[in-house]
This record gives structure tokens, C-alpha cells and sequence, in this order.
């Protein structure tokens, strides 16, 4: 099955959009939009099998066009991870 794309749509923060199977380096992964683009999209990369955000080769950032993705639905409630974050590390010490 190869992915037709998405139309140009009016996408917002907190969106998540799916890679195309035909996209390159990352098939399937969903996206969580964290800037709009007039060509498409950039967003944090997850994966569509365990809901876990992904870095691949350090990056965990992809910016996908229209045609490369579909549009699966918005985030409800988006976490503060840098309070998390240091929360996590205090813990640690």
C-alpha cells in the first residue's frame, strides 16, 4: 500500500500525523506537530507500536511534507517534560 499523503490542511501544535509506509527513514511512525509549516510539518517522532518518543541518530525532530503523512488526530494533554525531566534526575541523586 503506498501512501497517497495528506492535503494541505490548517495543522496546529499538539496535532499527530502518521508517516506515509513509502516514507524513507521512518514508515508508519506518527508525528506530534510542534511547529506548522506552509509546506507541511515539524514535529517529534513517535512510535505507532509503543507510544514511546524515538531518537534516531540523536535527532528526535522530522519534518515531513503534506504529501508524506496523514492526519490521525490531536494530543488532549501534553506533558511539561523539562519539569519532568528534572524531577526524574533530582530523584537520581
Amino acid at each position: 500500500m503506498k501512501g497517497q499523503g495528506m492535503k494541505k490542511r490548517d495543522l496546529e501544535l499538539g496535532d499527530i500525523v502518521q508517516l506515509n509506509p513509502d516514507h524513507g527513514k521512518f514508515p508508519g511512525f506518527l508525528v506530534v506537530v510542534t511547529e506548522v509549516k506552509s509546506w507541511g510539518c515539524q514535529g517529534y517522532l513517535m512510535s505507532a507500536y509503543d507510544f514511546v518518543a524515538c531518537k534516531f541518530l540523536g535527532r528526535a525532530f522530522v519534518r515531513p511534507r503534506f504529501e508524506d503523512f496523514e492526519y490521525v488526530g490531536k494530543i488532549v494533554w501534553d506533558a511539561d517534560v523539562k519539569n519532568l525531566e528534572e524531577e526524574f534526575f533530582e530523584e537520581d541523586e
